[in-house]
């Protein structure tokens, strides 16, 4: 069911543009139909702050229970921004005090860029650690995305994330290892997702905390693993919510990086993500690059049109049926009145009575 633009939030407005239903209030009103309310806790920075509010609104946008879905989006302190994204989120956001007074259905957390080796250095640590509480005592269920999976590992678990030496960049093929959980039941039992990140977290380590891995790869180790009590938080170290020119808008930002000499070796291509044309083309204006910025001169164009056509997506569709099965799960299983994460009459263990 549609998303309702329950503000003047641009999203909603590019959204309605690439032909998805969006609902005003009015409309809305006038539908018998149950509300589900889903925040969304964005981290990231400033070039990435829109482009995720409409990749997972997209997603919870395309999801099938019948139900209209109020999005949610707010942010917390100990984030660096710059005046045009403080305007925005000031204009669009809602507070965490207010999200908290009224309560959610569900919670998405985003990742967010990080300047500290260690994540309880960084500033947005006890704000994040915070959300982390309350969300544990006030809602059915928390999607973690890649740092914030990283994050809650760490405060939860007391298990501190591994620093790869590299990159792990691009986009992997993946299969799924527990077939009867209803996150994964209905989905392909091999699909890709992109990441991007430096650090993991190990099968092993998440085992050891007592989570059930659900998805994992052979390049790039476990994307989706879930809490003992199956529900209650869902962990990601993938970006199913990317769009198809998420890595090359990151590629492109890395070129740069090296033409303006904040990094020294000029980037590799995200691992299968470049066809051999597109290849092609990058390898050309590496070369152009090179010479220009060797002889002083500006940047020649980046050929981000050239390589849109050669680009495709090979994880979108997997990643609307595994948010599906998230947002009807927790359909399932929360009462009518936001707030009340589990019924009276539910196992907190397992709020689905599955015999997993």
């Amino acid at each position: 069911m549609p998303l309702v633009a329950h503000t003047d939030l641009p999203t909603f407005r590019r959204l309605h543009e690439e032909g998805q239903e969006i609902l005003s209030v009015e409309r809305a009103q006038h539908q018998d139909i149950r509300e589900m309310h889903i925040g969304l806790l964005n981290m990231m920075p400033d070039a990435a702050l829109e482009a995720t509010e409409r990749q997972f609104f997209r997603l919870v946008g395309a999801a099938n229970p019948i139900v209209q879905f109020h999005m949610h989006p707010f942010t917390i302190e100990g984030l660096p921004r710059g005046a045009e994204a403080q305007a925005h989120i000031d204009r669009y956001y809602e507070s965490f005090d207010q999200i908290q007074r009224d309560g959610l259905d569900g919670l998405i957390i985003s990742g967010a860029n990080v300047s500290h080796p260690h994540l309880q250095q960084e500033l947005f640590w006890k704000p994040l650690t915070s959300v982390f509480d309350w969300a544990r005592e006030s809602i059915t269920s928390t999607l973690c995305s890649c740092l914030a999976t990283h994050a809650l590992i760490q405060y939860g678990y007391g298990i501190e994330r591994t620093h790869l030496g590299f990159k792990r960049w691009g986009v992997y093929s993946h299969h799924v290892v527990e077939q009867r959980h209803p996150l994964v039941s209905t989905i392909n039992t091999r699909f890709d997702v992109p990441h991007s990140r430096f650090n993991e977290i190990f099968r092993e380590d998440l085992e050891a905390a007592g989570l059930k891995v659900l998805v994992e790869s052979e390049e790039a180790g476990v994307h989706l693993a879930v809490s003992r009590d199956l529900l209650r938080v869902i962990f990601f170290q993938g970006h199913p919510e990317y769009d198809t020119i998420s890595l090359l808008k990151e590629y492109k930002r890395e070129v740069m990086r090296h033409y303006h000499g904040e990094r020294e070796d000029y980037p590799p291509f995200p691992e299968h993500y470049f066809s051999l044309e597109a290849g092609g083309i990058l390898n050309e204006y590496g070369q152009r690059l090179r010479r220009a910025k060797r002889a002083g001169l500006a940047p020649p164009e980046f050929p981000e049109r050239a390589i849109i056509k050669y680009l495709d997506n090979t994880w979108r569709d997997t990643a609307k049926a595994v948010f599906n099965n998230w947002l009807g799960l927790i359909y399932q299983v929360t009462d009518q009145d936001r707030g009340k994460p589990f019924m009276d009459h539910v196992d907190p263990e397992n709020p689905l009575g599955l015999a997993l």
